[in-house]
């Protein structure tokens, strides 16, 4: 099991990795579903590729022994702050440790490129979701932000509200 960066080649695998494990039947075999919140596919293969396009901005992916990525975090530099997203393990292999190897990765490249503060958003009424992000040192940070996304990012099913979350590493 290896966390690398993330290439231009990856994204095919990538895209159908997020997708599994936030939208879709699929997804309802984790525990990280936004299915019953939000209709449609978490991410497209063209919004991914200006995502790691992005200078400010990488993709950490775990592969596992056969080549296979199962798990992925996003990390932008936004100001002083590096922002957190698209946190995914494999439906299949949630609850198993690596969510956590990838949340701990993170940190670490923070630290390497010398930002020490982490902010995220995560839904509102995610609330163990939430729980998990506070066990590791994640904290509310007060401000709630109403949920406005393309149709390309998904429908939403109701209104939806994230909560910015921050830690100091």
């Amino acid at each position: 099991m290896a966390i690398t960066p993330a290439t231009i080649t990856d994204v095919p695998q990538l895209v159908n990795l997020i997708n599994s494990a936030y939208r879709g039947e699929s997804s309802k075999k984790g525990w990280t579903t936004e299915a019953n919140l939000i209709d449609g596919q978490r991410i497209d293969e063209e919004n991914l590729t200006l995502q790691l396009e992005d200078p400010n901005a990488v993709i950490l992916k775990n592969t596992n022994d056969d080549g296979e990525i199962t798990g992925c975090v996003y990390l932008q530099k936004r100001g002083k702050r590096l922002y957190l997203g698209l946190l995914t393990v494999s439906p299949l292999l949630q609850a198993n440790g690596l969510g956590r190897q990838l949340l701990q990765a993170a940190e670490d490249y923070a630290r390497s490129i010398d930002y020490h503060t982490i902010i995220m958003t995560v839904i509102t009424t995610r609330v163990e979701l939430l729980n998990w992000y506070t066990r590791r040192g994640y904290h509310k940070t007060g401000e709630v932000i109403p949920l406005n996304i393309p149709k390309s990012f998904g429908i939403l099913k109701q209104p939806v509200d994230l909560c910015l979350l921050a830690k100091e590493v």
